[in-house]
């Protein structure tokens, strides 16, 4: 079992950008980690505005992208760890941006019959 080091416990980010080619996030000691975005293939395959929109995780123990579904610990960059997302749960990730975007859900054919019939008023005749 690992454990933390003092050094990874006190660091915390202040700063991140993500370049075409890397993550790099600073720290508030000062310190600047800059890490291949290949790294991490959710950062890679994002587009420039989902990967501007970050968001700091507590105090900056970590970064999250929501738009991504990302997120990624100071404690794992200053490690020099990469995403262990396993290939299964990357597939099935590319696979939900695939479908449209803003695109209603249709009922399905059993949800039509549990509504029942739908019943027209007609209007009285006089």
């Amino acid at each position: 079992m690992r454990t933390s080091s003092p050094v990874a416990e006190s660091a915390v980010a202040h700063q991140v950008r993500v370049t075409s080619d890397a993550l790099v996030v600073e720290l508030e000691d000062g310190r600047v980690v800059s890490v291949p975005l290949d790294w991490y293939p959710r950062l890679a395959e994002g587009a420039p505005a989902e990967r501007r929109r970050w968001e700091l995780i507590g105090p900056g123990i970590g970064i999250r992208w929501p738009d991504l579904d990302e997120d990624i610990s100071v404690e794992a960059l200053l490690f020099g760890q990469g995403s262990n997302e396993s290939q299964a749960s990357l597939r099935r990730w590319r696979a939900s941006r695939q479908r449209p975007a803003k695109k209603p859900l249709q009922p399905t054919s059993r949800d039509k019959r549990r509504a029942g019939p739908s019943r027209r008023v007609r209007a009285a005749r006089g």
